[in-house]
């Protein structure tokens, strides 16, 4: 008899892996980024749904999910293997809107606790139809609800689950079938005379194969004379997708299927029925159908694994990628800035002509505004440039069309605005740099501390053009003074200068940063699938 290993140590170690797994992210828009944001959820869902609860618990009732495409009849084979209408069948698309869970009224409790499907609210059938939009709270989303059934004809360690359609209309029922299988340990996929070569039923048969699932297959609704040629061309399909060993059931086209509202007669679905009975009721069958999905699903993981981590390390990459632009730009327009600064490149247009002008034509007030006005056109002429240059390689990248990475900052503190009260802080700290200076002068007529102020921002932005006010500024306060307020003055420049340009950098990575997108996953992933194969 075939057991499953539940020791501890590996529900550790599968519980490990599955935190590595919800941790990981694929923010990134890249090529192939959702697919693995597909397979990461995939993955939890049947480490979540399936596979922790069924190697904890492996005494609880197998979970048989019914699914299929739209109209195939899933609801009404339901109904009619348990005898009574449970799950709701029509005509009406899509029908099954909310998944009804039935078992033996003794195994009640394995399903109304969260052991399985946890994210799903339960609800009983004394409860308001659970169909109908309950909603919660103004503006939120509809309530994900299973809907839990008993029926004594069922068989005690048998559950049967129905689906939505796997290729609905409606995405959210699309993604809800597509956990639910997840949590199954046998898949029983059902299709029609008219639909069997679908492809979206055999991507489902193909996940199946995959993950070496225990599947089941039902050919529903074939009309008597076609029966024959019908069920032999479905076999040669699934023989040459390599499914040929997969249990196949057939159930007539009957009047009571023909609107989807009756129950199909005992003998139409006994051949299935007595299969999934003998699965749940003999011992080593039972273990084999829970050993060959669990394996399946452990074996999976050797390649799922390492796709996850390169598409991790993908995204790491082009992290990387789209920051090495900013600091690129924003280093290379810095160092402009220091140059320019160097160079006395502020000195020139008005605050130019206002230097020539001062002190008989112009005020020390007047300069002042011109310089600080010049130093904030430098400073942002730098920083539209950075940003430019990273626009333009970011041209080049699919990561960067991330939500919030081309967007512009909308906040009525524009990058001119912030500059401005940069340089107008940058002017009142030095003011104040120029009073202290003034004040500890031993002088009976000491120099008016604007004039000061003034003379010595002319000195640090000027370059050569301003050499006569470093005279000036010494026959004014003293040579010791002087080169005290200029050094003081000089630092204070340089951590304005390199706070504007370090802010503006950290601007634009910000968003980058909020995606966090970190090389971690890569290795982890890596390290908990090689823990796991060593515990296995």
């Amino acid at each position: 008899m075939v057991t499953l290993d539940v020791r501890p140590q590996l529900l550790d170690t599968l519980s490990a892996l599955r935190d590595r797994v919800a941790a990981t992210r694929f923010p990134l828009p890249l090529p192939g980024a959702a697919r693995a944001r597909a397979n990461r959820d995939e993955l939890l869902a049947q480490l979540n749904d399936y596979l922790v609860p069924r190697l904890r618990e492996p005494e609880a009732p197998l979970l048989a999910v019914v699914g299929g495409s739209t109209g195939a009849g899933k609801s009404t084979l339901v109904n009619s293997l348990v005898g009574r209408r449970v799950s709701e069948a029509g005509v009406l698309r899509p029908t099954t809107r909310t998944p009804v869970l039935v078992c033996h009224p003794e195994d009640h409790h394995w399903f109304s606790a969260m052991r399985v499907l946890p994210e799903l609210t339960r609800v009983w059938a004394t409860q308001p139809d659970p169909a109908d939009d309950l909603l919660l709270p103004a503006r939120q989303e509809p309530l994900r609800m299973l809907r839990i059934e008993t029926a004594e004809t069922l068989p005690r360690g048998l559950a049967l689950l129905d689906a939505p359609d796997i290729d609905s209309l409606i995405a959210d029922n699309r993604v809800l079938a597509a956990e639910l299988i997840c949590a199954a340990d046998i898949w029983i996929m059902v299709t029609t005379a008219t639909r069997y070569a679908d492809a979206v039923p055999w991507h489902l048969l193909r996940t199946a194969k995959e993950y070496d699932a225990t599947l089941v297959t039902v050919l529903d609704r074939v009309p008597h004379q076609v029966v024959s040629e019908v069920s032999r061309q479905y076999g040669a399909l699934l023989t040459k997708a390599g499914l040929g060993d997969v249990p196949r059931f057939t159930v007539p086209e009957l009047p009571e299927s023909a609107w989807g509202a009756g129950l199909l007669p005992a003998t139409a679905v006994a051949p299935l029925k007595n299969w999934l009975v003998h699965h749940a009721q003999d011992a080593a069958a039972r273990h084999q159908v829970m050993a060959r999905t669990a394996y399946g699903l452990l074996d999976s993981l050797q390649s799922r694994m390492p796709e996850l981590a390169s598409a991790a390390a993908a995204q790491y990459a082009a992290a990387l990628r789209l920051t090495s632009a900013v600091d690129a730009a924003y280093d290379t327009e810095h160092a402009r800035v220091r140059g320019r600064l160097q160079s006395g490149a502020v000195l020139a247009g008005d605050a130019l002509k206002r230097w020539r002008a001062f002190p008989l034509d112009c005020t020390s007030g007047e300069l002042l505004d011109a310089l600080v006005e010049s130093l904030g056109a430098l400073l942002l002429c730098s920083v539209t440039a950075a940003d430019e240059r990273i626009d333009e390689a970011w041209r080049h990248e699919p990561a960067a069309g991330a939500p919030g990475l081309t967007a512009r900052d909308l906040s009525p503190e524009t990058a001119e605005h912030r500059i401005g009260l940069a340089v107008r802080r940058w002017r009142r700290e030095m003011e104040e740099y120029a009073e202290d200076e003034v004040r500890v002068l031993e002088r009976t007529s000491a120099p008016d501390p604007e004039i000061v102020a003034a003379v010595v921002a002319t000195v640090l932005l000027g370059g050569r053009r301003s050499r006569n006010a470093g005279e000036g500024l010494a026959s004014r306060m003293g040579a010791q003074g002087a080169l005290r307020l200029r050094e003081r003055a000089g630092c204070l420049l340089t951590e304005y200068v390199d706070r504007v340009m370090n802010a503006e950098r950290e601007r634009r990575l910000a968003a980058l940063e909020a995606l966090d997108v970190q090389p971690a996953p890569q290795a982890e992933l890596i390290a908990a699938l090689s823990v796991l194969q060593k515990e296995r």
